[in-house]
């Protein structure tokens, strides 16, 4: 009887799941962004998305409860303390200099003499899913949520070599050396440089207005959206 409970879940993952690879098989995604434009498409994905996501969410609550591991007080702050850095490293991928992953701006080419924030990642997005989504894992010790954000982790890590296979693809041979180097996987060298930061004060500076105002946000409808409350 207890599979019968998981009947919900299964199909949201799917959708979830649908959602995100549907729209690249067969060029479905270029042909509705040529019939009403990339901005109506995108903005029209990412309502969807967000519906399924919530969706998603809400069925892992619902789902039986199989408990793992017993939450403790620490474990409920880690969320708290890791997503503020994701909802930053979300912020840096608004635009981000990298054309080739996602939150990347239209027709932008690259210039690894000026890479700007991708001097700190070239994949701001798809880490800030991962780390949102490992932070959530220690506070819920159930199999549902292990699939859940577990599963939203794995994704995200194993997007990146997949948008560097299309990026080597389109980077000329010789010039991929250097933009590979000058946008890594990730390093926190750049904040340590002065002349790097001076350059970069000000998109630092309102990408991190714009992420706090985000996680107060999330934090602040964290119980009337998710129905569970984000203090310890």
């Amino acid at each position: 009887m207890i599979l019968s409970g998981w009947a919900e879940f299964a199909l949201a993952l799917v959708v979830f799941m649908a959602s995100h690879f549907l729209p690249r098989m067969g060029g479905l995604r270029e042909t509705l962004i040529a019939k009403i434009g990339r901005g109506p498409y995108f903005a029209g994905y990412g309502i969807v998305s967000l519906v399924v996501l919530l969706w998603l969410i809400g069925s892992a609550i619902r789902a039986p409860f199989i408990e793992l591991w017993d939450a403790s007080e620490w474990t409920r702050k880690v969320p708290t303390v890791v997503t503020p850095f994701a909802m930053f490293l979300a912020v840096i991928g608004i635009g981000t200099r990298w054309p080739y992953i996602l939150g990347s701006k239209t027709g932008m080419a690259f210039d690894p003499a000026n890479p700007g924030l991708v001097a700190l990642t070239r994949h701001p997005v798809l880490w800030a899913l991962a780390l949102w989504s490992a932070a959530h894992l220690p506070p819920n010790g159930d199999l549902a949520h292990l699939l859940l954000f577990g599963g939203f982790a794995g994704m995200s890590l194993a997007a990146m070599p997949m948008f560097d296979g299309r990026a080597k693809n389109a980077i000329a041979s010789d010039d991929a050396v250097r933009a590979f180097q000058a946008a890594p996987v990730l390093s926190l060298a750049p904040l340590f440089e002065p002349t790097w930061l001076i350059e970069n004060r000000r998109d630092l500076a309102w990408r991190l207005a714009i992420a706090v105002a985000i996680w107060a946000a999330a934090f602040g409808l964290h119980s009337a959206v998710i129905g569970v409350s984000p203090s310890p």
